[in-house]
């Protein structure tokens, strides 16, 4: 909620100053040098001198019908544990993941809350020593090795879960009131993936300590480079580091 009050703050202010704002989808770009060409839903072409990607990067999801919806009406179900751990203080929850990240939510969610349990669906990790350690040693997380989540209770927020042992068929139920999915996130960047350098998930590549993409006056900020922070506060500061690497290129070029 906060987002999308800071997203309509920042709308609010750049129309004080005449920004023109349309809505629809990139469907295809054509980068092969400025003036860049880009389509909106197919058919409308917009010609610009710069343009800066912030697509963002969508979290994956197990697919249940239940979670899906219980995520959709803010009921319980989220994919950031540092955004929403704090409202589920005291209560028990799950978190489904085995890498890194699942194992650094699990520890961050074990300093608030009092039980949680950490479902693995195959039979190992694949975090890295260090943070398997800090999980093993944190008394608060139990793992459920070659367990899936079979089904999301509650009408209106999470009010258990169905876990299933892939290894034996076994189910049971989890009396928890939140459920954290750390499966990972995929960011939105495949219109771009032809033209601009990206590493083997989707994120795009910039130079150093700045957000200039490998073609000239094509800039990148936000989750669509950025799969460590992933926060509104830093895709906000990379947005701002864009707008002023791309003021500077313009300036260089003497269109501005």
């Amino acid at each position: 909620v906060k987002g999308v009050e800071m997203m309509e703050d920042l709308k609010a202010q750049v129309l004080r100053f005449g920004t023109d704002i349309r809505s629809g989808w990139v469907t295809k770009v054509d980068f092969t040098a400025p003036p860049h060409r880009v389509w909106v839903d197919e058919t409308k072409e917009l010609i610009a001198d710069v343009v800066i990607i912030a697509t963002g990067a969508s979290a994956k999801w197990l697919g249940l019908p239940n979670e899906l919806r219980l995520r959709d009406l803010g009921g319980g179900v989220t994919a950031c544990a540092v955004c929403d751990g704090f409202f589920f203080r005291g209560q028990t929850v799950a978190l489904v993941g085995a890498g890194d990240t699942a194992a650094e939510e699990a520890t961050y969610l074990a300093k608030l809350c009092p039980k949680v349990f950490m479902l693995v669906r195959k039979g190992d990790f694949r975090a890295s020593k260090a943070m398997i350690h800090r999980v093993e040693n944190t008394p608060q997380i139990e793992v459920l090795f070659n367990t899936e989540v079979k089904d999301v209770l509650g009408e209106f927020g999470v009010e258990g879960i169905i876990a299933l042992n892939n290894a034996t068929g076994e189910e049971r139920k989890l009396d928890v009131t939140g459920l954290f999915i750390a499966i990972g996130h995929e960011p939105n960047t495949a219109v771009f993936k032809p033209w601009l350098e990206s590493d083997n998930v989707g994120y795009l590549k910039h130079k150093p300590d700045s957000t200039y993409t490998n073609l000239p006056g094509v800039f990148v900020a936000g989750d669509a480079a950025d799969k460590v922070y992933r926060q509104a506060v830093t895709a906000a500061g990379t947005g701002c580091m864009a707008a002023l690497d791309a003021e500077r290129w313009l300036a260089a070029q003497g269109k501005h």
